[in-house]
């Protein structure tokens, strides 16, 4: 009879469950949330070179780009950045941050079941008459469980969701972001050494001239007007040595800081000069809807919006009442062996009902705050699409104009050499003066390093249009949004 009490109690907790359950799938108040419109443009506004085609872009060959520039050198510091990068590392901390607050989230909807346990012994004083022992054991279980009637908890739940997903594309912009970094200072450094080694080449032909100069006006042959000039011209090629190799260091440096080294660390390794890594032909860039439906940046915040839209939810069903559904059963014995068997002490199911009447508007004004945010959220993704069009727009735009550039510097420096050789030769022959060849070298020497000031910025811009297309990551398979099914290079 005793035990069937105790059964009587647990079917009716779990009959008042059953209950609360089916009360909780009856409405969810607030809005339900609507992607926004797609309002990419068809085509590019930049028109595209031979260089470029609007055929869709290859998911593989984006998500690892910059085999592309074929450096298995700027390929291997690639990989060891999305493996050791703290901002990576950070991103990493965050979505697992989300991931533990949507678990809380999602625990909210369940109920929360108390053990509590209690043993005592007492013993009576002997002087007083005969003394007397006694013990008392006891366990108890509370439940309680709030109702999710109006769908607050269900909506806690979807902005937990949408969150989880907005820290995933995190994670994902932040690498591409850092991939596109780190290649954009390796292209650096390679163009401050291919520089830095045509400046000692023309160092040293500068020289040769400068001892001609000198070898002719101590002939008598010209003046001391010459030697100035042709110094002149030595020493301002030599003072750009220093500002080269300063930024060869620096690019150096913030390579190593990308891949969580000290500076330093990457300087045996990128002391012997290597080329400046050459752009490939053809590049495939799509259309624009194909672009935004790619880039994490925009991916994380039509997320957000979806959070913030579900958070108008939970400011709405905070303004109904609440539902708590509430059971106890509590045992004792003398012994622990006969807690099964002992009489309830303690059996109840109850249910609580909490409503604000007045709080001066306090939780309408909490709803406003909520469409409020939802608003900006909104205004936010609209300027993100904006700057993702923008960057690919301009990405494009350079990277097919800088091709055209380096064709005529190109050009012009092989003419600007033979000029400079033909001066060369006629100044030594007596037929010109040297302010000719003072002028037909200076015009070489920076013609020349133009070009591969230019070949440089061919490979950055093609970086830079493979950031705007958003490359440097591997969609997860349909249906999941877990990060580990992401394949980080």
């Amino acid at each position: 009879m005793k035990r069937r009490n105790i059964f009587d109690t647990v079917n009716a907790i779990c009959r008042s469950a059953t209950v609360a359950a089916v009360l909780s799938g009856c409405a969810t108040v607030g809005p339900d949330y609507t992607p926004p419109q797609d309002t990419a443009p068809v085509t590019w506004s930049a028109p595209l070179d031979a260089d470029l085609r609007a055929a869709p872009s290859d998911a593989d060959l984006l998500s690892g780009w910059w085999r592309t520039l074929n450096d298995p050198t700027l390929s291997e510091l690639i990989e060891r950045a999305a493996l050791s990068n703290l901002d990576l590392e950070l991103a990493r901390a965050r979505l697992r941050e989300a991931r533990a607050r949507r678990g809380v989230s999602a625990a909210d909807r369940f109920p929360t079941v108390d053990l509590s346990g209690n043993a005592n012994s007492s013993r009576s004083d002997p002087d007083a008459g005969a003394a007397i022992s006694t013990e008392l054991y006891s366990v108890g279980f509370d439940a309680r469980w709030e109702l999710d009637i109006f769908g607050g908890k269900r909506r806690a739940l979807e902005a937990a969701d949408a969150q989880l997903q907005a820290s995933e594309e995190d994670l994902r912009d932040v690498t591409v972001s850092l991939l596109a970094e780190v290649a954009l200072n390796y292209v650096d450094a390679r163009a401050f050494q291919t520089r830095i080694a045509i400046a000692e080449k023309n160092l040293a032909l500068l020289q040769e001239s400068y001892d001609i100069v000198r070898w002719r006006t101590d002939a008598g042959l010209t003046t001391e007007l010459d030697v100035e000039q042709a110094l002149f011209n030595l020493e301002q090629t030599r003072a750009a040595l220093p500002l080269l190799r300063s930024g060869l260091v620096q690019s150096r440096n913030r390579l190593a800081a990308l891949l969580g080294q000290p500076p330093g660390s990457l300087d045996q390794q990128l002391a012997t000069p290597a080329p400046i890594p050459l752009a490939p032909r053809g590049v495939a860039v799509g259309v624009p809807a194909d672009m935004l439906r790619r880039r994490p940046d925009v991916r994380r915040a039509e997320r957000q919006l979806a959070a913030q839209t579900a958070q108008v939810g939970v400011a709405t069903a905070a303004r109904y009442p609440n539902f708590t559904l509430s059971g106890a059963i509590g045992l004792n014995a003398s012994s622990p062996g006969n807690l099964v068997s002992a009489p309830t002490q303690l059996a109840s199911v109850g249910a609580n009902l909490a409503a604000t009447i007045f709080d001066a508007g306090r939780l309408r004004q909490n709803v406003e705050i909520q469409n409020a945010l939802q608003e900006q959220a909104f205004v936010s993704y609209q300027s993100t699409v904006l700057t993702a069009l923008e960057d690919a727009e301009n990405a494009l735009t350079a990277f097919a104009q800088e091709q055209s550039r380096r064709e005529s510097l190109v050009k012009a420096a092989a003419a600007a050499e033979r000029a400079a050789e033909l001066a060369s030769n006629q100044y030594t022959s007596g037929l010109v003066d040297f302010q000719v060849v003072l002028i037909a070298q200076r015009s070489a020497i920076s013609l020349e390093d133009q070009v591969a000031g230019s070949q440089a910025e061919i490979a950055a811009n093609l970086i830079r249009v493979y950031k705007a297309l958003g490359g440097g990551w591997v969609a997860p398979p349909v249906n999941t949004s877990s990060v580990e099914s992401e394949q980080v290079p």
